[in-house]
């Protein structure tokens, strides 16, 4: 490999915080919301245009799970007050769809009410380290080469970028053999007689239709490794989300995977619109209208916290001594790793524990490097523990969690490594937040 040198030169110092946010998805911003609301100086960065993530750009069909509490019900509410302004209900009433584009206005009210500082259009390119504290980021954009310090950082960008910089020790995917759960590309379409049409929302769900069996069709039909019919209403009239397209093979830690990964999900999109016309009740006149910005990447780096949670802590619903997240709940959602359909290991109708789960506080914290917290699906956990907790409604209260600590981490003095979880249960106790 040939290599150029760079000229030295100065960065300068843009911004200095209390609280530095990186990734805008459901986590990042819950956690620069609470971290704001909390007192302290915040300042959150996202690389595309918007807030949100996967639930916005990624054009997400709805919050998943059964998850109750924090600051994933207190986004709900707002969303559907939103809804109501404008006279328009929710598709069957459910709190749980997502119309993409309302709730990019809502997590910007949140943001501005908040107090917190928004970066769109920002790429944090390197960190700022004194030994092995974090410092800060170093950014990119169109204002150029810019420096931002902070006394805590929150890494919520999915991937662990910065974590990944500063050398906390990690893995990817699946223990045994590295696999990574497949990526895909949500898109809409529109022109469905949703009176007629049929909606699988799970792998295991299927309809018996003129045709014969959905899911059978699909993996008959459809373009490998695409397969699975996946398709969910929203809050327009005969407008329908599908999360159909497939690929496997990925690992979104790299440009190259991610280019790769959105030629072969947008290839597919035209097939599948193409099967739903001629195969699915209520979907004969139905047309593309639109498609996610943002492919979907559902798994890449898990880091090593001083706790790690495990599949045995959710089947148990073990209440951790030292828990920040609470009544988590979802299944073990692990999308095949090199097909399409639910993986051999993954369990939806068939998982069991429906009590949910509380997570410890010591996931968010990394092993190595001090002055620097986790948040979202980077957090500290194995393969299997991942597949349920990666989801936006409990990263959303990860971020409120870690928001909370962040705060009193500033307020205190102290390092992430240094604080009782004790403090944060107290302030989540009293905003209403119950184990």
């Amino acid at each position: 490999m040939n290599y150029i040198e760079e000229p030295k030169r100065e960065i300068p110092v843009a911004w200095e915080t209390q609280v530095l946010v990186l990734g805008a998805g459901p986590a990042g911003v819950a956690a620069a919301i609470t971290a704001a609301r909390e007192g302290a100086r915040t300042i959150l960065i996202e690389q595309t245009g918007d807030v949100g993530g996967i639930a916005t750009a990624g054009l997400m069909s709805h919050w998943t799970g059964n998850t109750e509490g924090g600051i994933y019900e207190e986004i709900l509410d707002r969303s559907a007050e939103c809804m109501e302004r404008e006279g328009h209900l929710f598709n069957g009433g459910a709190r749980q769809i997502i119309n993409p584009e309302r709730l990019k206005t809502v997590l910007l009210e949140m943001l501005v009410e908040a107090g917190a500082k928004l970066l769109l259009y920002t790429f944090v390119s390197d960190v700022v380290m004194d030994g092995n504290t974090m410092k800060g980021v170093i950014v990119e954009s169109k204002s150029g080469r810019q420096a931002i310090l902070a006394d805590i950082v929150i890494d919520a960008t999915g991937d662990g970028d910065a974590a990944a910089k500063a050398g906390v020790p990690c893995f990817k995917g699946r223990e045994t053999d590295g696999k990574m759960q497949p990526a895909s590309i949500m898109f809409k379409v529109a022109g469905v007689d949703v009176e007629r049409g049929v909606f699988p929302g799970g792998f295991e769900e299927t309809f018996q239709i003129p045709a014969g069996d959905l899911q059978t069709l699909g993996r008959q039909y459809l373009p490998e490794p695409a397969g699975h019919v996946l398709l969910y209403k929203t809050t327009l009239p005969g407008v329908v989300t599908c999360n159909m397209t497939n690929c496997t093979g990925i690992d979104g830690t790299k440009a190259e995977d991610l280019t790769r990964a959105t030629f072969v999900c947008r290839e597919q999109m035209d097939r599948i619109v193409e099967f739903l016309r001629k195969v699915v009740p209520g979907f004969e006149n139905c047309y593309l209208i639109s498609s996610a910005s943002l492919i979907g990447i559902r798994e890449t780096r898990h880091f090593e916290g001083e706790s790690t949670i495990t599949e045995q802590d959710i089947l148990e619903a073990r209440v951790f001594d030292d828990w920040v997240v609470t009544r988590a709940s979802f299944n073990f959602d692990v999308h095949n790793l090199t097909g399409n359909g639910l993986d051999e290991t993954g369990s939806q109708k068939t998982f069991k524990q429906k009590k949910g789960y509380t997570i410890p506080y010591g996931c968010f914290v990394p092993k190595k490097v001090d002055g620097l917290y986790l948040a979202g699906r980077d957090i500290s956990g194995t393969h299997m523990a991942h597949s349920n907790y990666r989801v936006m409604p409990i990263c959303a209260n990860m971020g409120q969690a870690v928001g909370i600590a962040a705060a009193l981490c500033v307020k205190n003095k102290k390092l992430p490594r240094e604080l009782k979880a004790a403090q944060v249960q107290e302030r989540l106790l009293e905003l209403g937040v119950r184990p």
